[in-house]
């Protein structure tokens, strides 16, 4: 399949170039405005960009042989040539819209779709989906081994899938790799649910398994938060050390290096003070060191790092100083703590300043602000990281999850 881009004052002028190059057989897969850039960005007139599909070996469709046919046709058959022209092309209008309400209405019920026809196993959702697909995917494969061409569904199913990926702002990047991966694995006769599946199993297993911290561990362990401001990182582990002593009856002791900002520290004063357990503000790294010393036999040190730009390198360094005092003395694990409303490009700058620090698992805050979960998935990807945590509130203890990428991925491809 091709996939192009095309730019226009207006979207028709786009397509028509689309259409000059392509032929008429493209499909309209995605139309946005351009941003203008630049310092005569205010003087630039509005562009429109549309990208668009087209199969590798297209069939030759009646408006195809009709159009080549116009220039040779003589004058008296002129209206005729127009009227077939006009009708093959409402049939085939019409025909698309049929497709895309179809898909578009299994997209809405995709939650139930999923769990009723793949999700036969909750413990290993993966493994369930190939199996409930294999039987008709090897019936539909047997009876169209002669054939090669994408099937219009498919191509509606394509379309649908990258737009609705794209609003729910996964990058591009990622998306035409999931559109690739339909095409390779379409038949004429596959059933659009295989296709539907594939990709929901594809994205749960790029996803990964959730990484939460370990309750099992036998030695002393130093949770170590790391992010920029303003993220929650403060609430978000109050949440943790309220599950870790209250629900799972850890010996949890709560630092904080964050000396920046006053009420901070406070907040976690008064979290640790209801609930019963120690806590102490960092201000060296002798201190950070004796503490570690102190608190070694317990099964927790939760420690709260001061949130700081990416471009500040003395914080970045004071913070790095902390990190590998603590590594001294007991076992350490990282958590980077980001805003899901953060934009892409930002979140990639911190994850890539941090990265050069510290080894780290992810947690996802503020939720419940965005409709647009793509970022989850975009930095999965970029980082290889896994997803420890999401949170979806300021409730101490209740709005924390350990990350599910099952519901995740079935909110990204459209489910309810």
């Amino acid at each position: 399949m091709i996939i192009k881009k095309y730019v226009g004052k207006t979207e028709s002028e786009a397509t028509e170039e689309a259409r000059k190059e392509l032929g008429t057989n493209i499909v309209v897969m995605n139309v946005r405005p351009m941003k203008k850039t630049g310092f005569f960005s205010l003087f630039q007139s509005k562009k429109i960009e549309v990208t668009v599909a087209l199969e590798d070996e297209p069939e030759k469709p009646v408006v195809r042989t009709v159009l080549q046919q116009k220039d040779t046709a003589i004058p008296s058959q002129k209206d005729t040539i127009a009227s077939a022209v006009l009708n093959a092309t409402m049939v085939r209008e019409n025909k698309d819209k049929e497709d895309n309400s179809a898909i578009e209405e299994k997209l809405d019920n995709l939650s139930s779709l999923l769990e009723k026809n793949f999700l036969k196993n909750e413990k290993d959702s993966s493994e369930a989906v190939v199996e409930a697909a294999d039987e008709p995917a090897a019936k539909a494969l047997d009876k169209t081994k002669a054939k090669n061409a994408v099937s219009e569904e498919t191509l509606s199913f394509i379309k649908l899938l990258y737009n609705t990926l794209i609003e729910n702002e996964v990058d591009e990047i990622y998306v035409n790799q999931l559109t690739d991966e339909v095409e390779k694995i379409s038949k004429p006769g596959l059933p659009f649910d295989y296709a539907l599946a594939n990709v929901y199993q594809k994205m749960v297993l790029k996803f990964g398994k959730s990484e939460p911290i370990d309750l099992e561990n036998e030695k002393a362990r130093a949770e170590i938060f790391i992010g920029p401001t303003g993220v929650g990182k403060t609430t978000t582990i109050a949440k943790l050390a309220s599950e870790l002593s209250v629900t799972q009856k850890k010996k949890v002791a709560l630092l904080t290096v964050d000396t920046y900002r006053i009420a901070a520290a406070e907040q976690l004063r008064t979290y640790a003070s209801v609930l019963e357990i120690p806590f102490r503000v960092i201000y060296s790294v002798d201190e950070m060191r004796q503490a570690a010393e102190d608190f070694k036999d317990f099964d927790y040190i939760m420690v709260d790092t001061a949130g700081h730009s990416i471009h500040n390198d003395e914080l970045k360094q004071d913070v790095e100083s902390y990190i590998r005092v603590l590594e001294e003395i007991v076992e350490c694990e990282n958590f980077l703590v980001l805003s899901a409303t953060t934009k892409y490009r930002d979140l990639i700058e911190i994850a890539d300043s941090y990265s050069k620090m510290v080894t780290y698992k992810l947690i996802f805050t503020k939720m419940d602000e965005t409709g647009a979960k793509g970022n989850l998935y975009n930095i999965r990807l970029h980082t290889g990281a896994p997803v420890a945590y999401i949170t979806n509130g300021q409730n101490v203890p209740d709005d924390i999850a350990v990350f599910d990428a099952q519901k995740i991925v079935k909110h990204l491809l459209g489910g309810k």
